[in-house]
Formats: structure tokens, C-alpha cells, sequence
């Protein structure tokens, strides 16, 4: 039974390796950019460069990978990430730093692609729940992993942005000296928004508004720790700490949502973030355990509505359409991380620190409205014809190819060939 996990272990040890300099990149560029007097609106359009890369190479990745293979397309994604990471190091400069992320997240998609479409032909039916929890605990943990190196460095040095490239270098390693066959092409992606939107009005809104107020956060959260004064170790533990209570959050919220009207569910908790969004703008924390707690609980409940959402439109799309509903639904959620950075960076310059919870409050309150207008216009599914929901990343370390790798594609995957030995 091991011996049928090897080959997955294989790509999972390459994977934690690029997730974990995703990670330390991630939360290492705001802070550098921040102390070396980076103005927010830059460090705001550093967060849309990345996405827009993202979304980018979800678009053209898989043309890449035709040309040229997985494992060579792998080993030039991953190449460009750690070459764009010891350059970020060696050329402090605003505008270059905008071209190194938007191709940093370009290659991030090229890799996330291969591996997820990797994972998915060496998962089978019977064992694909097992496969998408490794996947996800590797995410997690990889991710957190990475950001907590950040307290043990300095981020004024390049040593940082070393050991990210050589993470990246690390990745590269269990994939070069696999003799597992490549999968088949990728799956060029598409994206449909009538068809979306008639599926789920609710959930192509949500996704939009869900990655504006993510990406605000997950782009100026550390800027917003270091402007308050909490030290960069306390910074690293604080965006460790909401990626890790969104996730722990979902379970039960999602159960919630499996015995009631999902919009309902979704509406309370995106209300629910909101106020605490308010909440952590006019109190203006200052000590460090309080201000962790409070993002903490803003975490928990900001990264558990896009699961949601995309559980509520898999409720209204037959067994053959999730994997194209879910691979749109994350085009719409990158298309919105794209914008949160930009609305929480002009707020941030015009008022004080906390106002990036004032963006993400904004697209959590429309959330709430819209979701409550719908709600009236619209019959629920009766519980015994909804999917069952599933956990998904917490973080934007996702494409749509992992959609296929979500047990709940298991139907269509049916309609897909064997996977290779």
C-alpha cells in the first residue's frame, strides 16, 4: 500500500520545499520594501504584480509545458523563481522588484499547474481524498514553515533571499531524479462567466469580493505589523497564525453549511469578518498578543468563505462540470487579489495602518449584502442533493488544475484516462 504513495511522497517533498520559498518570498519582500522606505502604494502593486503574473500563468502555463515537457517545463518555472529571488535581493529597486514579482508569480502558477496535474494522474478514485489531505497538509505546513524563517533572519540582509533561492533550487531535485512518466498535457484553461454566473450569481460575486479583501491582506498584512511596531517575529507568527485559523475554521463551518442554506452561512461569516475588520480599525491594537489574536480571528473567519462559495456552486453544477466551475471561480478569486492590494495601499496612505482592514471590510459588508439580496431571489438545493464540502487551501498556492485533484471531481476524473504507471 506504501509503495503506491511513493511516487506522490516524491512530488510532495519537491513541493514543500517550493512552498516553503513561496512562503518565505512572500512575507520577506513587504517587510524588506517596507524598511528600506518602500511608498504603500508600491507595496500594494507588488501584491497585484504577483497575481496578475498568477493569473497570467494560468492562462499560458500549460501551453509552455506542451512545448517543452513537464519535468524540463518544472525545471525552467522553478529555475526563474530562485534566479527572481536572488535578484530581489541584489536589486533593491521599486520598479524592478514590480517585474520580479509579476514574473515570480507567472512561474508559481507554471509550477503549482505541474505538480497539481502531476498529483492528480497518480491519484485514483479510491484514493484521492488521501492524496488532496497530504496535498493540503503539505500546503499548510510548508507555507507556515517558510514565514517562520523569516524571525530567525534578517530582513535588511540578502542571507533571506539566499535561502529562498536555494529552497527553490531544492524543489527541483525530487522531480529531476524521478523516473515516474510525465503526465499528459495540461488542460489549457478557459473562462466562461455566463456560464458561471448562471450556475451561481452567489458564488461568481463571492469569489471576486473573497480575493479582494485576501489579497489585500495577504499583500499588506506584515506592513501593516511592522507599521504598528510588533517585531518581525511576531509579524512572522501573526500571518502563520490566520492562514492556520482559516484553515482549522473550515471544518466545522463548512459542516454548518452542509445542514443549512450555504448563503445564509456565508453571509454570517462574511458579516462576521467585517465587524471584526471595524472592530481591529477603531481599537487600534498595540501589544502584540492582542493584535495576534484579533487577525487570528479574522483568519478564521476570512479564510473559510471561499470553500464556501465554491461548495455552493458545485451544489447547482452536475457531477461533470466541477472541475470547470471550480477552475473559474479561482480565475475570478485572482482577478480580485489583483484588486484588494490596490484599494487597501491607497486607504492605508490616505488614513493610518489599520485601514487595510477597512478595504477588506468593505468587500466582506458587500459580500454579506449581496449574498442576502440573492438569497431572496433564489431557492435553496435540499440538503440531500448537495455536495459534500470539502476543505481548500487558505492561501492563493492553488490553480485551476486543482480542481481535478479535489475528490469531489471524482466523477469526471472517471471520464478522464488512468492514470500512468
Amino acid at each position: 500500500m506504501f509503495a503506491s504513495y511513493r511516487p506522490i511522497l516524491s512530488l510532495l517533498r519537491g513541493t514543500s520545499f517550493l512552498l516553503a520559498g513561496s512562503g518565505l518570498l512572500g512575507l520577506l519582500v513587504p517587510l524588506r520594501g517596507q524598511a528600506d522606505g518602500f511608498s504603500t502604494t508600491t507595496l500594494g502593486l507588488l501584491g497585484t504584480a504577483w497575481a496578475g503574473g498568477f493569473v497570467a500563468g494560468c492562462f499560458l502555463a500549460p501551453r509552455l509545458v506542451q512545448r517543452a515537457g513537464h519535468v524540463r517545463a518544472f525545471g525552467t518555472f522553478a529555475s526563474i523563481c530562485a534566479i527572481v529571488s536572488l535578484l530581489t535581493g541584489l536589486i533593491v529597486n521599486e520598479w524592478a522588484w514590480l517585474a520580479f514579482r509579476a514574473a515570480f508569480g507567472f512561474s508559481m502558477a507554471g509550477c503549482f499547474m505541474i505538480i497539481e496535474s502531476w498529483l492528480n494522474e497518480r491519484a485514483t478514485n479510491s484514493n484521492r481524498g488521501t492524496v488532496f489531505a497530504l496535498y493540503m497538509m503539505v500546503t499548510y505546513a510548508s507555507i507556515m514553515a517558510g514565514q517562520m524563517v523569516v524571525a530567525a533572519g534578517d530582513v535588511t540582509s540578502d542571507a533571506l533571499f539566499m535561502v529562498t533561492g536555494i529552497l527553490f533550487c531544492c524543489s527541483l531535485i525530487p522531480t529531476a531524479v524521478s523516473s515516474q512518466a510525465s503526465p499528459k498535457p495540461l488542460q489549457e484553461v478557459k473562462l466562461d462567466l455566463p456560464a458561471l454566473y448562471r450556475n451561481s450569481p452567489v458564488s461568481c460575486g463571492a469569489c471576486l469580493l473573497i480575493g479582494v479583501a485576501n489579497g489585500a491582506w495577504g499583500t499588506l498584512g506584515a506592513v501593516y505589523g511592522a507599521r504598528i511596531g510588533i517585531t518581525t517575529a511576531e509579524i512572522a507568527l501573526m500571518m502563520s497564525l490566520v492562514v492556520i485559523a482559516g484553515a482549522a475554521m473550515q471544518i466545522p463551518v463548512g459542516r454548518v453549511s452542509d445542514i443549512t442554506d450555504r448563503r445564509y452561512v456565508l453571509a454570517a461569516v462574511a458579516i462576521l469578518a467585517a465587524l471584526v475588520g471595524v472592530a481591529i480599525f477603531f481599537l487600534e491594537p498595540r501589544a502584540a498578543t492582542v493584535v495576534i489574536a484579533m487577525t487570528a480571528a479574522y483568519g478564521a473567519l476570512a479564510y473559510t468563505q471561499y470553500p464556501i462559495a465554491v461548495a455552493h456552486a458545485n451544489d447547482h453544477a452536475s457531477p461533470n462540470e466541477f472541475a470547470k466551475i471550480s477552475s473559474g471561480l479561482l480565475l475570478l478569486y485572482g482577478f480580485g487579489t489583483m484588486v484588494g492590494p490596490v484599494v487597501a495601499s491607497g486607504l492605508m496612505s490616505a488614513m493610518r495602518p489599520e485601514s487595510v482592514f477597512v478595504a477588506t471590510a468593505i468587500a466582506h459588508a458587500a459580500l454579506g449584502a449581496y449574498t442576502l439580496i440573492r438569497i431572496q431571489q433564489r431557492a435553496a438545493i435540499p440538503v440531500g442533493e448537495r455536495e459534500a464540502f470539502k476543505t481548500m487551501p487558505a492561501e492563493r498556492a492553488s490553480t485551476p488544475q486543482a480542481a481535478h485533484l479535489d475528490p469531489r471531481s471524482a466523477d469526471d476524473s472517471e471520464q478522464q484516462e488512468e492514470p500512468r504507471s
